[in-house]
């Protein structure tokens, strides 16, 4: 049988349509935004929900194709047996009824603000020409000269700051009806300005872009505007009484950014893979927008495409490397025991319950640790459990983990920037007590090490034998060889000289849920290598002195032991 292509990547809803690619029907979001007739609609999702796809679908649905280029079009076509097809002539009579400004800035993420500038206003240059058959019509010369200069780049930053507002005049003037504005991934110059350093110069032409086109503007119908996080009213959308903001914790078009369990199971079927539909809501299930659960659409999709190549294929955290994640990353490097605690809770499967704000500023982002939780959840690292508000009108939310992906995000790139913290202290003394066999020491050494890294209840030994191996990577003189074939098993660690004169030492690892039995662990650790014989690939090898450690874990406590000579 042969299944339509999967749309992985493609965020063109014309090219989607016209190619025959497989859609989740989202069309009934263009009803619901007409209903309830908001003037400027901020939406903000995590990435990877969809929100480019709908931005899109809304351009073809509302733009009066009509004299772009001067050619007739038509976009009705590409509605055709969809959803918002069924909702009546008040609905249709909205299609092809507006000239529409679109503009993503996602052009934006750039090193220095010059060249984030440059990109954003390239971008603002090529919708001025796809409109510029204004160009050919009455328009007053004066604002022709203003247009060619916007369409030439040349004209100066403060011609630049109400260029939107400019078109929206211009398209008025044209159409003789207001203009509809779509600007997508609105955050991002901002996010990539504050970590590369020039934030209050973006972030000023971001405000005056934005303060021009959206407030008390005759050319505007209405406007909706897609990103990852809300920046605060105060220092993007100053003075704008009019904006309605629908995040993650709001009730309105819940259903319209990622899949619904309904539509995944049908997305299951349609490629007769219902028997993997419980492994994809494991994985890629959880996420709470409004009251309405959904799944993450990126994920699910690419998943379902890799069973096509091969049905027995695992699935995979898709999601890790699209995420925006430097500044959780910063934010963890300066993470306390107690925050340390809480993420190892959330791995688990446990809850916690913090402050939550919708209108968080990058500028604000490290003032608390509480903006980390904040700046985790609009993102998409947590589904909301619960919610109350405390005497002060403080909102609190209880949050968890939403799935098996996100946890493997956690276990994995979380842990992993704590690795590499634990990698930066000196290792020296850690390295000279196991070398001189000062096992309380290198016992010691283990357990503060050990407070610094994130666990979990579950953890098992291979974790542990990966986190010592490569704490004694690196010991000068020494080579460090993990699970090498040697007697009757597999030893867990050799840490062998290059020169066959001196010491080597064999490390067997045991793990424990019951603090008591540490010490049990370890001497049976030691009774391994006795009874298996570890040490024969050594003995085989020139060495003649050897040392074998059993070590014991139980969460973040060790005990080391020695054998006896």
């Amino acid at each position: 049988m042969r299944y339509k292509p999967l749309p992985i990547g493609v965020d063109d809803f014309k090219k989607l349509i016209e190619h025959g690619y497989y859609y989740v029907d989202k069309t009934a979001f263009i009803r619901d935004l007409i209903d309830r007739k908001g003037e400027v609609n901020l939406f903000t999702r995590p990435r990877r929900f969809g929100k480019t796809l709908n931005m899109s679908m809304l351009r073809y649905f509302l733009e009066d194709m009509h004299t772009i280029k001067g050619e007739p079009m038509d976009n009705r076509g590409l509605f055709e047996g969809l959803n918002i097809m069924q909702a009546g002539e008040s609905y249709l009579s909205h299609m092809g009824a507006y000239p529409v400004i679109t503009l993503t800035l996602k052009a934006g993420r750039q090193s220095t603000f010059a060249s984030a500038y440059r990109q954003i206003t390239m971008q603002i240059g090529m919708e001025f020409e796809r409109h510029s058959y204004v160009l050919d019509s009455d328009l007053p010369d004066e604002m022709k000269e203003r247009y060619k200069s916007i369409l030439s780049g040349h004209a100066d930053m403060d011609i630049f700051k109400g260029s939107l507002q400019f078109l929206s005049h211009c398209l008025s003037y044209y159409y003789g009806k207001r203009a509809v504005l779509l600007i997508d991934e609105y955050d991002v110059p901002l996010e990539n300005a504050f970590l590369c350093g020039f934030y209050d110069e973006m972030i000023d032409f971001i405000r005056a872009l934005f303060e021009t086109v959206l407030k008390t503007n005759a050319g505007l119908e209405f406007a909706v505007i897609s990103g990852c996080l809300r920046i605060s009213k105060e220092s993007i959308f100053t003075g704008l009484n009019n904006l309605e903001v629908i995040s993650i914790l709001n009730d309105s078009y819940h259903e319209y950014f990622g899949f619904t369990d309904c539509e995944v199971r049908k997305l299951c079927d349609d490629f007769a893979l219902s028997e993997k539909y419980e492994t994809v809501k494991a994985w890629y299930n959880g996420y709470l927008f409004g009251n309405t659960n959904v799944y993450n659409p990126w994920s699910v999709v690419r998943y379902i495409k890799d069973l096509q190549a091969n049905e027995n294929c695992y699935p995979v955290a898709y999601w890790a490397n699209t995420s925006s994640n430097s500044i959780v990353r910063e934010l963890i490097e300066l993470a306390d025991e107690s925050v340390k605690a809480e993420i190892e809770q959330l791995i688990d499967g446990g809850v916690i319950e913090k402050p939550v704000h919708e209108d968080i500023t990058y500028a604000e982002v490290y003032e608390s640790m509480d903006n980390l939780w904040n700046f985790m959840f609009f993102t998409g690292y947590f589904r909301k459990v619960s919610e109350r508000i405390c005497e002060n009108d403080i909102r609190y939310l209880t949050f968890r983990i939403p799935n098996r992906e996100v946890r493997y995000i956690f276990y994995t790139k979380v842990s992993a920037w704590f690795q590499t913290k634990i990698k930066q202290r000196d290792m020296s003394r850690l390295h000279n007590a196991l070398l001189q066999k000062d096992v309380e020491t290198f016992e010691a050494e283990l357990n503060d090490i050990m407070l610094e890294t994130i666990s979990s209840m579950d953890e098992h030994e291979n974790y542990y034998h990966g986190l010592v191996a490569g704490l004694l990577t690196g010991i000068k003189g020494y080579i460090t060889k993990s699970n090498r074939e040697s007697g009757k098993g597999r030893c867990d660690l050799f840490v062998k000289p290059v020169s066959r004169r001196k010491e080597a030492f064999i490390i067997e690892f045991k793990v424990t849920k019951k603090l008591g039995e540490l010490e049990a662990k370890a001497d049976e650790a030691l009774e391994q290598i006795e009874e298996r014989h570890y040490e024969k690939e050594l003995l085989d090898d020139n060495y003649s002195v050897i040392s074998r450690y059993g070590i014991a874990f139980c969460g973040k406590e060790c005990m080391v032991r020695l054998a006896a000579q």
